[in-house]
This record gives C-alpha cells, structure tokens and sequence, in this order.
C-alpha cells in the first residue's frame, strides 16, 4: 500500500498540481496586495475618501464606524466593500490568465493544414464535374489529355 502511495505521489501529474497550487497561493497573496494596497486606495480617494474594506451594512440596524467594530460586537453583516476587492482580484487574475493562455497557445507550433488532394477535376469541354482519373468524360465523351 505504501509503493502505490508512493507511486501516486510521484506521478508527473500530482507534482504539476501541487506546483500549480503553491504558485497560485502565491500570486493571489499578490493580486490581493495589489488590489488591497495599491489600486483600492487611490478609487477610494477617487469615490469621496471611500474605504472599501468599511463599506458594509450591519443586520441589526445599529451604525459601528468600522467593519472590525461591527464583528467585534458580534453583529451580522453584509461585507459588500469586501465581495467589491473580491471581484476586482478576480478580473486581475482572470485577464493575468487570459494572457498567460494566449501566450502559450501562440508559442505552441502551428499544425499546417493538411489539404486534401482533389478527387474531381472539371472536364474542359462540357464542363461537368468527374472524377480525376478519367481520361474520357462521361457526359460529352471527349477524349482528355492528362
């Protein structure tokens, strides 16, 4: 049981995952830093002075200043200034993605195009379709040169 074990683990797929998800653990530490840190702010200053991590509606109807004030009396909210960062992380990694694809897929070599060779060819004479081999057409019984 242990060798299957270890053979599942070290199969090149289960390492590629596990791979995959520490860079993607990585990066979304730096989309958050990015949106939390850098673009949030100067939108919030944009918007009026606005917080967005301070943007919330409190269920009990009583008003706290901060989010942090509000779950620290234990009220229930609706983080809406949170799911707006959320979003907003999700389209920078969606576009980051979407790049990261399309780089892939141009440097992928391009298959050419196979064409089929022709089966027909038009008779020169009555200008019918038949097949390529013949060298008498069957609808105007000329003779054709090859």
């Amino acid at each position: 049981m242990l060798k299957d074990f270890r053979d599942f683990i070290m199969r090149g797929n289960v390492l590629e995952l596990a791979v995959a998800v520490i860079i993607g653990t990585a990066f979304t530490a730096i989309v958050n830093s990015l949106v939390n840190d850098i673009l949030m702010p100067p939108i919030g200053l944009l918007l009026g002075g606005v917080d967005f991590t301070n943007l919330f509606i409190s269920l009990t109807g009583t008003s706290y200043e901060t989010l942090a004030a509000a779950q620290e009396a234990g009220a229930p909210t609706i983080n809406y200034g949170l799911f707006i960062n959320a979003i907003i992380e999700f389209l920078i990694i969606a576009f980051v993605i979407f790049l990261i694809v399309r780089q892939v897929e141009r440097m992928k070599p391009k298959e050419e195009e196979k064409t089929a060779e022709p089966t027909e060819k038009e008779c020169p004479y009555c200008h019918t379709t038949i097949p390529i081999q013949a060298v008498r057409c069957p609808n105007c019984t000329s003779e054709l040169h090859p």
